[in-house]
């Protein structure tokens, strides 16, 4: 890397190094990128087995969390610049690699969790209400650790908020089998129990395709987590 008056020039743009526990978070981070940073480079590592020896076991075990080290250790001997984990259901392993591994590195959701605060802020300040915040999920144990996590954040962040989660029980297994008509309309079906929230997240990155179909379901502003993501990243390295 080139320096200017002590300041490193990066001469190529920088290699995120993308981590997936399932394919079908790959197709949507990818649009979030041609969308909003196309020049990044991009590395995939994908381990499909995560998500499902973790519903099996139904406990993340430290087996699942040493994966996780090894994937991000790879990356960074790949020469990553930063790391992005894409499933949202693991959020303890992710901490764990963010402490360990020297890249900046987000987990899926932190970057929409804050610009999710960020509007109920703006929205609970003049009234000192409390803001309400739609969580939608297809994947059901993702849930908990994800409301948890936001709950973290609204508390550092004073922020004062209630959380309704609703899950779309099925919609990935049609993603899977292929039909994404079926997934996107189930979502969107969801979509209407959370429709008295102040904003509505959509709580995997494989449900990123149906946000225009929630929005008007729901009429409310629709958080995508590899949207946030992309904006995050490219804050944090441009």
């Amino acid at each position: 890397m080139a320096v200017t008056q002590g300041i490193p020039l990066r001469l190529q743009p920088p290699k995120i190094a993308l981590i997936h526990a399932t394919a079908l978070a790959m197709a949507p981070v990818a649009a979030a990128f041609d969308d909003l940073w196309p020049q990044v480079q991009r590395m995939n590592l994908l381990d499909d087995r995560l998500s499902q020896d973790l519903a099996l076991a139904g406990v993340l075990d430290d087996a699942m969390v040493a994966r996780f080290h090894a994937l991000a250790g790879y990356a960074k001997r790949c020469g990553a610049d930063a790391i992005l984990f894409t499933c949202s259901a693991f959020g303890p392993a992710i901490e764990s690699v963010k402490k360990a591994i020297g890249l900046p590195t987000l987990n899926p959701n932190e970057a929409m969790f804050d610009e999710a605060l960020a509007l109920c802020r703006a929205l609970s300040q003049p009234a000192g209400q409390t803001a309400r915040i739609g969580l939608l999920t297809t994947f059901g144990p993702s849930a908990a650790p994800l409301i948890e996590e936001l709950g973290v954040a609204a508390r550092l962040q004073r922020v004062h908020i209630a959380v309704d989660a609703a899950c779309a029980t099925g919609a990935m297994e049609q993603l899977n089998a292929g039909d994404v008509a079926a997934h996107d309309h189930m979502v969107a079906q969801h979509a209407k129990t959370l429709a008295h929230c102040d904003v509505v997240m959509l709580g995997q990155f494989s449900m990123a395709r149906a946000q225009h179909a929630v929005a008007q379901n729901c009429h409310k502003p629709v958080l995508t987590s590899p949207s946030s993501a992309v904006r995050r990243l490219r804050q944090l390295l441009v």
